[in-house]
């Protein structure tokens, strides 16, 4: 093999490593080093050195173990040249103690601990989100920053405030005791189904496939965690939602809903997935949140035409347990779709002040007031959320609305349901 090809190769593998197993690496060193920002530090300074070892020496036999215990030397020299304290000190002795064995064990599995820390309440949620796809994925500052529209520079003045609050406020690097579980594991399937909205809106020529990460780590959270039926709601859920993609943007480049899509289009494979978790989380007699979400997901897939009824009752047993702003308006359209036109124009009202700026609030009021035959009043709103649009593929959906609805026939047609994009509705396009 020629020098560059070698070259290339290297840079492969050393990518391919990090690719899959940065999460447990970050993890065992997050762990022995009781510090973030050290352990990401070692773990650079250890990739740094692999492509200059390994084009001499070859490939290790375990480019991980290489690489953790390269990291540990790196972290030792940084520890001795910080000063002496208690923590630093006792860090120096554990790695110290690591690199004396012969044979070093198997780096353990302790990505649980790695999710439930990056997403502690105690951060808020986009801080939660960049810190689990920069840690545990391995999304470089940069991929993150263009994903929230933001500068790399933000982004990571961003992340390292959440280290730092981290280390500040003495957050555990632990799964939660018995009595946080459920508070915490929301927090975290929150974040986890977040990734995956925001992969699932992301523009078609977005490199990375947060939908896949996201499912990555919703698998990863059901194998540490196995029987908890929120675990397989909310994967559910996202293999339901994901088993659709294909159809979810039209050839014009317009956003389709369940109810007009391509079935043909659907994964089947994913969808059956889906639908088996979904049974197998519900079989346990705890619903939750995700598991009423996942549930709605699988009516909007019902045959032939979503299952509008017992959409509506299961947004009646959502509402008591996320009472947002969000729910209520899925709520409101579940209502009109099954002719409580008038309940649920009231609703929309009622929540017209406080989300003025919201555009899935003024799609969803558009389609409502729309079969409420109040055509101006939808017009108006359909024009509203046009301008909020922030992709195209929804514009493009709404301005056919309201092109449809400038035909006097239009308020006879039944109004498609708007999916929310916040992340909580369950019977996403």
């Amino acid at each position: 093999m020629s020098a560059p090809a070698q070259a290339i190769a290297l840079v492969q593998a050393l990518e391919n490593v990090l690719r899959h197993d940065r999460g447990r690496l970050m993890a065992a060193l997050t762990l022995r080093l009781g510090s973030f920002q050290r352990a990401e530090d070692a773990l650079q300074e250890a990739s740094l050195s692999a492509l200059s070892h390994w084009a001499r020496d070859g490939l290790p036999q375990s480019p991980q173990g290489w690489l953790i215990r390269v990291a540990f030397r790196k972290a030792l020299d940084q520890l001795r040249a910080e000063g002496r304290d208690g923590e630093r000190e006792a860090a120096v002795q554990l790695v110290k103690e690591l690199l004396g064995q012969d044979e070093p064990e198997p780096i353990p599995d302790e990505r649980l601990r790695l999710i439930f820390t990056c997403c502690h309440p105690a951060l808020e949620l986009k801080s939660r989100v960049a810190l689990t796809l920069r840690t545990v994925c391995g999304l470089s500052t940069g991929e993150i920053a263009r994903l929230f529209l933001d500068h790399e520079a933000t982004m990571g003045q961003r992340l390292s405030r959440a280290k730092t609050k981290i280390a500040r406020s003495g957050i555990a690097y632990t799964v939660p005791p018995p009595e946080q579980w459920d508070d915490r594991l929301q927090a975290v399937l929150t974040t986890v189904y977040l990734i995956f909205t925001t992969g699932y809106t992301a523009a078609p020529d977005e490199t990375r496939d947060l939908c896949g990460e996201a499912l990555f780590l919703a698998r990863l959270l059901d194998a540490l965690c196995p029987e908890q039926p929120e675990i397989e709601g909310a994967l559910a859920l996202m293999l339901l939602t994901d088993a659709r993609r294909a159809a979810r943007v039209s050839a014009c480049g317009a956003t389709v809903p369940p109810a007009e899509q391509d079935r043909r289009l659907w994964h089947r494979d994913v969808e059956a997935e889906g639908r088996q978790r979904l049974e197998t989380a519900l079989r346990r007699k705890r619903a939750g949140p995700f598991q009423i979400k996942a549930a709605i997901s699988a009516c909007q897939m019902a045959e032939p035409a979503p299952d509008w009824p017992q959409i509506l009752h299961l947004y009646t047993a959502l509402l008591p347990l996320e009472p947002t702003p969000v729910v209520r308006i899925n709520h409101a359209v579940a209502m009109a779709e099954n002719g409580l036109v008038a309940a649920a124009v009231a609703t929309l009202n009622e929540l017209h002040e406080a989300l003025a700026d919201f555009q899935p609030f003024h799609a969803a009021r558009a389609a409502v007031l729309a079969m409420a035959g109040q055509t101006d009043a939808a017009q108006r709103a359909y024009d509203q959320a046009i301008a909020l649009a922030s992709h195209e593929s929804d514009r493009r959906f709404l301005a056919a609305r309201a092109g449809r609805l400038a035909d006097s026939a239009l308020h006879t047609q039944p109004a498609t349901p708007i999916r929310i994009r916040n992340g909580s509705s369950a019977g996403g396009m």
